[in-house]
């Protein structure tokens, strides 16, 4: 662990130190290359005024993209449950995705990919004849929990004031910036003194939180929610991992009592990958420590983006 954080923190100090008009981001919009403090959208955009929009973000790290056509993938599907499209062909899209990335110098980035309504309303109006917009950014890699605190674990809690959106209202499984919610968890977290909130539905189960899945073991055994949340891919990679270390996996209803009673728990998602919890309501989880089985995983999880069957080198200028 200690190694890996060692290694980005240099990548990291070197591109601050590189000539580049990007070192803050760089933005993709129509069709040409701003820094991402420049970067405007319309504010006639359904994705402003209504949050009509989808999403994904896919990662690169240490110069390699990590399991950027199963974003896309995710993404088409998205647009599909919204009936929308992807403004420009797929192959076009990714091929903007890595030039993006590679004309920005960053080694370790955090990519997001927006699909709007654009700027006609959906009332009184066909969703097959509107012209859908398409932006596109990248920024240094974004931490959900820095990694000085994934050494020893974070803190979490279940929320009690606000509950995850159900799914018969909101689709989960379509990345969405309809965030209320999970900003209301936020606020309640610092309030009871810990950083991310853990939401749970209307029946008594654990869901998600603001952009990460979770997972509980108990004896040995990984649960993760089957309802009401993203399928995520980080939370993909994690089910691979599990398989590959025949680890016994449940995707199914977790009961908030299972997290008072968790060995161990951990958040998952593109913007740090696998995050320990140490504390849950201001209680520790199993021994308060950073579990193996987490241990595990979170360097399984590494080490995977620099497998070629999960990811791929951006060719910058100059690279061999």
């Amino acid at each position: 662990m200690d190694a890996m954080i060692h290694a980005y923190e240099q990548r990291l100090q070197a591109f601050a130190l590189a000539p580049t008009p990007y070192r803050h981001g760089i933005a993709w919009i129509d069709g040409a290359y701003t820094p991402i403090e420049q970067a405007r959208i319309p504010l006639l955009d359904q994705g402003f005024l209504h949050s009509d929009l989808t999403y994904d973000v896919p990662a690169v790290w240490n110069g390699r993209y990590f399991r950027l056509d199963d974003h896309l993938d995710r993404l088409e599907a998205s647009c599909r449950t919204l009936r929308m499209r992807l403004p420009v062909e797929r192959a076009a899209l990714r091929e903007q995705l890595i030039d993006m990335v590679a004309v920005s110098g960053m080694r370790d980035a955090f990519v997001e990919i927006i699909v709007t309504r654009g700027l006609s309303f959906v009332r009184g109006a066909d969703p097959d004849t509107m012209q859908n917009a398409l932006y596109l950014f990248a920024v240094p890699y974004v931490w959900a929990m820095p990694p000085e605190i994934q050494r020893v674990g974070g803190t979490a809690i279940v929320t009690r004031t606000v509950r995850r959106v159900p799914p018969g209202a909101i689709d989960p499984k379509v990345k969405n910036l309809q965030w209320g919610d999970f900003i209301r968890g936020l606020f309640e977290a610092r309030d009871r003194g810990a950083a991310l909130p853990i939401l749970p539905d209307g029946d008594g189960n654990l869901t998600e939180g603001g952009g990460y899945n979770l997972f509980i073991v108990k004896d040995g055994v990984l649960y993760t929610p089957e309802r009401g949340v993203l399928e995520g891919i980080t939370r993909h990679t994690v089910l691979d991992i599990a398989a590959a270390r025949s680890l016994s996996v449940r995707i199914e209803h977790v009961p908030v009592d299972l997290a008072y009673k968790a060995d161990e728990i951990f958040l998952c998602t593109t913007a740090g990958g696998i995050m320990p919890i140490a504390m849950l309501d201001a209680k520790p989880v199993g021994d308060g420590q950073v579990g193996p089985i987490t241990r595990a995983i979170w360097e399984s999880y590494w080490a995977l983006h620099d497998d070629p069957a999960y990811s791929f080198a951006v060719p910058y200028a100059g690279a061999d």
